[in-house]
């Protein structure tokens, strides 16, 4: 059997049934102290009133004083729990004196099939509050603050982050967003993301098209905006969701704000939908992404 959590990195058990005992059969070569780290869940309340969950990963010792530069991720569709599991790039974020939280959008598989279809096609813009529910939570409660408030998300993850900024841009300080769907108008078009309708929508239907519209990132930038600094990254071989969102969307954030902080566009040669890479080349991917989160939140690396 196999157990892991946000503090505990993935270890194989072997069972013996005489003895009525687990044993330690395979664990991982990580060299991380986690003893001194733990994870609560805490409940919010959305937009609507509807109460969400959220993890949150931090050292025991935490001071609820507004000031830890935190990263808060989600993904929140096609029906996806976001489950504890150990990462060791939370693990560099927590040991460099920061904070990860991971709250449970509706669109997620985590609460049944009623919260999933809570958070698809015309309701997706609940994600997208839960999501900033989540911000101003944390916020809220001293966890940290809007100069050391990172998010990021991939894929549909891409989406939320993407939206959100356009809502909210004066709640984040810095935006990670990876192979992202952005143009949701066309997406649809492009490599075999139709297959996406089911989830989104597609505006090839006339009432479909209003609410995609009304809440997709690309056609909701306003010129003159102050966004927060942004990395959009796109992979050229991703047929899921084409790299064209990623460059398109960074474009426009750039003509709409100029003189604003760094709007950068990453886009990866070698790879696809969050695979496809060496091992070294992944590392090479990771170390870009993270050090420009860390230096605008104000971490430096253990």
């Amino acid at each position: 059997m196999q157990f892991s959590s946000f503090t505990y990195p993935r270890t194989t058990f072997q069972y013996d049934i005489d003895k009525d005992e687990l044993e330690i059969f395979h664990r991982p070569p990580i060299e991380i102290d986690v003893s001194s780290y733990t994870t609560e869940q805490v409940w919010y309340e959305s937009k609507d009133g509807t109460r969400v969950s959220m993890f949150l990963i931090h050292r025991k010792d935490i001071v609820r004083d507004g000031t830890n530069p935190t990263y808060l991720t989600g993904y929140g569709g096609f029906n996806v729990p976001m489950e504890p599991y150990f990462s060791t790039i939370y693990a560099l974020w927590l040991e460099s004196g920061g904070m990860v939280a991971i709250p449970n959008l509706r669109g997620g598989g985590e609460y049944g099939k009623e919260w999933h279809e809570a958070g698809m096609l015309d309701k997706k813009q609940n994600v997208f509050d839960d999501f900033m529910a989540a911000a101003e939570w944390l916020i809220e409660n001293k966890y940290t603050q809007r100069d050391k408030l990172a998010i990021g998300g991939g894929s549909n993850g891409g989406l939320l982050v993407g939206a959100v900024v356009v809502q909210r841009p004066e709640l984040f300080k810095i935006v990670y967003c990876a192979v992202p769907l952005l143009d949701m108008l066309r997406y649809h078009k492009f490599g075999y993301a139709n297959i996406w309708a089911e989830e989104y929508g597609s505006a090839e239907d006339p009432e479909q098209f209003k609410y995609l519209h009304e809440y997709s990132p690309y056609h909701n930038v306003i010129d003159g905006t102050a966004y927060p600094a942004m990395l959009f990254v796109g992979s050229e071989n991703d047929a899921r969701c084409y790299p064209l969102h990623a460059m398109k969307m960074a474009a426009r954030m750039q003509e709409a704000n100029p003189s604003g902080e760094p709007i950068l566009l990453l886009v990866r040669r070698k790879s696809g939908h969050g695979g496809g890479t060496t091992i070294t080349e992944s590392i090479e991917q990771q170390a870009e992404v993270w050090a420009f989160l860390m230096d605008k939140v104000g971490l430096t690396p253990p």
